[in-house]
């Protein structure tokens, strides 16, 4: 019977479209970067958690502060753009193997360092890493894993994404309840060890060696430009978004950008192939993860400070207490990526931001004497909506590319996904800032609960526009 079974399926499978470049365990091929991805986007929120305890110990305002979360994400923007060509130069093993000892490198920077600066410097250095492997994740996906499995890949790549982010505050406020925060940055170094053995022993090298001739004018047109957007806004943070070092920076980015874009356009042979967007598959997909991943890293932003400040929760316990929305972000992310290859995106896409939205809502409606199941529960509804619509929305919107555009997409969709994080990151300390301030004279706990408020209105207007984007998504018709 099982052997009839074998054969049935052996004579059907060549029926479906089969990986541009199979091999015989892709999830092993993948499970290198996938742990150093998922330690990557676990450092993008890690120290959120901590950064109240950071102003003190450091003696710096949340102003600076934000550096450590939006100075990561930067470099991440400058490296993104360039990895594209760079998988034109470099095999793939020797990119990730890469990725992995900088990442390694920074990680002891930061664990050892005695001050703001040279904390910085070791967040910046693991922007590195982040920024190389993302795109590579996505890249080596759609050409390892054939079409019909590709949904159930980007769960697994979605799961890296979205849980990550949602769990870090939660193993930061453990390791913070027992060591100092120097230990979040020891923790991951163990997991890149790992991560580099499994990498040399399973990763084959699946891109295409062109050795393009390098166009240096768009490299530092792309520095400029993606560089100096996210300056900008972090500047905001401190100086006010009217300044004019945040509308000058801001202005001369945006034009340098598109200056770049134009010359991306125009050129045989472009850094970033831009031209994917003529594909409206593809740019409704990219909108929909890069809204995503700004209600992700806003309201995780938000939170563990809300929890600490808002509700005078110990920092330990935030950790537990924030355990069970990373625990169902998990499941959510790894279960509906596997959704994704047999029931309609619209559906999942749509579904997962209308939860988001009544998430955030019951956030809204908590206050400083909110009882602690209520907080726990909104961010669970929240931790099960996001993660429903990434991976769908990633599916979707990678599905429409082929075999030599695919990496020019997924670099574009995470460059822009993380210019995006680090916008709202920035936006989300401001708004919260400014209701502090508003709030005129009230108790501590008072006055940060409104700033949290006013900084999650700014969330909920991004998922209320991600979930009316979501029905323009057009179903593939499905055999």
């Amino acid at each position: 019977m099982e052997k009839s079974l074998t054969a049935d399926q052996t004579i059907a499978q060549p029926k479906q479209k089969q990986a541009a470049k199979p091999v015989d365990r892709p999830f092993l091929a993948m499970l290198g970067m996938l742990i150093g991805g998922f330690v990557g986007m676990l450092s993008e929120t890690s120290l959120n958690i901590a950064l109240p305890s950071l102003i003190t110990e450091l003696h710096t305002s949340i102003g600076t502060m934000q550096w450590l979360v939006t100075g990561y994400m930067l470099v991440i923007g400058i490296v993104l753009p360039m990895s594209s060509l760079l998988q034109r130069i470099f095999t793939t093993r020797s990119l990730v193997l890469f990725a992995l000892c900088d990442f390694i490198v920074g990680a002891v920077i930061s664990a050892l360092a005695p001050n703001f600066a040279i904390l910085l410097v070791g967040r910046m250095i693991q922007g590195i890493a982040t920024g190389l492997i993302l795109p590579l994740m996505f890249t080596v996906a759609t050409l390892i894993f054939p079409p019909y499995k590709l949904g159930s890949a980007m769960g697994m790549i979605g799961l890296v994404i979205m849980f990550a982010p949602a769990v870090g505050p939660t193993l930061a406020g453990m390791i913070l309840g027992i060591l100092s925060w120097h230990w979040i940055f020891w923790l991951f170094v163990p997991f890149l060890l790992i991560a580099f053995v499994l990498a040399v022993k399973f990763l084959p090298n699946v891109g295409d060696i062109t050795k393009p001739k390098i166009d240096w004018l768009s490299l530092i047109l792309s520095t400029i430009g993606f560089g100096g957007l996210v300056t900008g806004v972090s500047l905001a943070s401190d100086s006010g978004w009217t300044s004019p070092e945040v509308l000058g920076t801001l202005i001369v980015s945006l034009l340098v950008l598109a200056w770049y874009i134009r010359r991306q356009l125009v050129s045989e042979t472009p850094i970033l192939n831009f031209r994917v967007f003529k594909k409206s598959q593809f740019t409704v997909g990219s909108v929909l993860v890069m809204l995503d991943f700004a209600i992700i890293l806003s309201s995780m932003y938000l939170l563990p400070m809300f929890w600490q400040n808002g509700l005078a929760i110990p920092v330990a316990l935030t950790g537990v207490v924030m355990l069970p929305g990373g625990l169902v972000n998990a499941i959510v992310s790894a279960v509906a990526g596997r959704f994704s290859d047999t029931v309609s995106t619209k559906l999942l896409t749509t579904l997962g931001f209308g939860i988001t939205i009544i998430g955030i809502v019951m956030l809204l409606l908590a206050s400083s004497t909110s009882p602690m199941w209520y907080v726990i529960l909104a961010h669970i509804v929240i931790m099960m909506g996001v993660p429903m619509a990434m991976s769908p929305a990633q599916t979707f919107g990678l599905g429409a590319l082929d075999e030599q555009t695919s990496g020019d997409g997924s670099t574009i969709m995470n460059t822009f996904q993380q210019i995006v994080g680090a916008i709202a990151t920035a936006i989300a300390t401001s708004l919260l800032a400014f209701g502090q301030n508003a709030a005129g004279q009230v108790s501590h706990q008072i006055a940060f609960t409104n700033g949290v408020h006013v900084g999650l209105w700014f969330t909920l207007i991004v998922a209320a526009v991600a979930f009316l984007l979501s029905f323009t998504i057009k179903d593939r018709k499905r055999a």
